[in-house]
């Protein structure tokens, strides 16, 4: 399961952007997964539950945007519908412009007033 190893690579980001506070204080992890990003949501929820005790985020909860695909011609930026081919009618290349990525947006801390 490559989910667990995306959810570990997922900590590591955490843990350089929360290290004056720490994990423990971790509340929510947002998430955005494209269509395409060879991601499967339900084992990487299943992934999170479980290392996110092993990585010290107890408290965390995690939230997921699923992200369609979405394709463009490189040359006039048509955009082909769904199902449609990968070619556009003026010759230029389609290519995926949405959808392909795993992308952590926010983390969501509980830190004291200061």
């Amino acid at each position: 399961m490559h989910e667990l190893s995306l959810v570990h690579a997922l900590f590591d980001q955490a843990d350089r952007a929360v290290l004056p506070h720490g994990p423990e204080r971790v509340r929510r992890v947002e998430v955005a997964i494209g269509a395409l990003a060879g991601v499967e949501v339900d084992l990487f929820r299943t992934a999170f539950e479980i290392a996110r005790v092993e990585r010290g985020y107890r408290s965390a909860e995690l939230t997921i945007e699923r992200v369609p695909a979405e394709h463009a011609c490189s040359v006039c930026g048509a955009r082909p519908l769904a199902g449609a081919p990968l070619a556009c009618p003026c010759g230029g290349r389609v290519a995926l412009t949405r959808g392909g990525d795993l992308i952590l947006k926010r983390i969501e801390l509980e830190v004291p007033d200061v």
